[in-house]
C-alpha cells in the first residue's frame, strides 16, 4: 500500500499559517507580513541590511523561517539581492507604468 502524506493544519494567525507535514513544521507568511517586509525594504533601500538587523528593525516580529520564505520570494521575483553585505532592495517600477497610473482614476 502506498504511503500517504498527511498534512495537518495547526493554526492560522494574523501573520502566518503553520502546518505539519511528516513531522516537519512549515510556516507560510500572510500577505500582510509579505507586504510589511516589502515596504520596509523599499523604504530602507539605500544600504544593505543584514538579516539580523532586518529582523530587529521590522515593525512586527517575524519568525526566522517565515522571513526566509518571504526573502526567497522577493529574490526570485527580482526585487532584492542578497550578498555578503546583506539584503538590498533593487526593484524599480518602469517609468511608463508610473506615468500611466499618475492621472488614473481609482475605483
Amino acid at each position: 500500500m502506498k504511503n500517504k502524506m498527511t498534512i495537518q493544519k495547526l493554526k492560522f494567525s494574523e501573520t502566518e499559517m503553520v502546518e505539519k507535514e511528516n513531522h516537519k513544521i512549515k510556516r507560510y507568511p500572510n500577505l500582510n507580513t509579505v507586504l510589511m517586509v516589502e515596504n520596509f525594504l523599499k523604504e530602507h533601500r539605500d544600504l544593505p541590511l543584514k538579516l539580523s538587523d532586518l529582523k530587529r528593525q521590522l515593525p512586527k516580529q517575524v519568525m526566522h523561517q517565515t522571513l526566509k520564505i518571504i526573502l526567497e520570494y522577493l529574490w526570485e521575483s527580482g526585487k532584492i539581492i542578497y550578498g555578503p553585505k546583506g539584503i538590498q532592495w533593487i526593484y524599480s517600477e518602469p517609468g511608463h507604468l508610473k506615468k500611466m497610473l499618475h492621472g488614473a482614476l481609482e475605483v
